[in-house]
């Protein structure tokens, strides 16, 4: 992390993201696994050999979406947050949104889904946010997380260097900063 001014950087973890890589790699392998020969499992819900196939390409979709996210981010030399008095820009992410507000963002939660923390930005213009989106998918990627969590921006530590803890401190303390004024 390098500050200078009024102007805070978080680089991106090419081990974090690294890392992500080879387990996608891992979950790929195991969904191509389970998709071309079911392994047999005693369990009254995974048990049935079209669950496990089920599974088994939904691992792989979502591996591969991983996969891309990281072959695209490690060659980049960007930071993946600047954060400045005005908001930051995000591009920590394959559904990054780009330049956020301060003067946007209402709340800051967090949500946690098993061990995975991210930090919620719930943003008066949402639609602002989904409709600048020139990548169609990641268009919907967006609009289906503002149906599902009430905002179409969320920021993780995952393939930041950076704690996530750290990181909602920051964050916190910009945008309670930026109310004062």
């Amino acid at each position: 992390m390098t500050t200078s001014g009024n102007q805070i950087e978080i680089p991106l973890s090419k081990k974090k993201i690294f890392l992500i890589l080879l387990i996608s790699i891992l979950f790929t392998a195991i969904g191509f696994w389970f998709v071309i020969n079911p392994p047999i499992i005693k369990n009254p819900v995974f048990g049935n050999p079209l669950m496990i196939t089920i599974l088994g390409y939904a691992s792989i979709i979502f591996s591969v979406i991983c996969m891309f996210f990281c072959i695209r981010k490690l060659p980049d030399n960007k930071p993946g947050l600047i954060i400045d008095n005005e908001g930051f820009i995000d591009n920590s992410s394959g559904v990054s949104g780009g330049q956020i507000l301060w003067k946007d963002i209402e709340n800051i939660s967090i949500f946690e889904m098993g061990r995975q923390k991210l930090i919620m930005l719930q943003v008066n213009n949402p639609e602002v946010y989904i409709n600048r989106q020139t990548n169609g998918f990641k268009r919907k990627l967006m609009a289906m997380n503002h149906q599902m969590y009430g905002t179409p921006l969320s920021i993780t530590a995952n393939a930041l260097d950076i704690s996530f803890d750290e990181l909602l401190s920051i964050l916190s303390e910009k945008l309670n900063a930026s109310k004062q004024y």
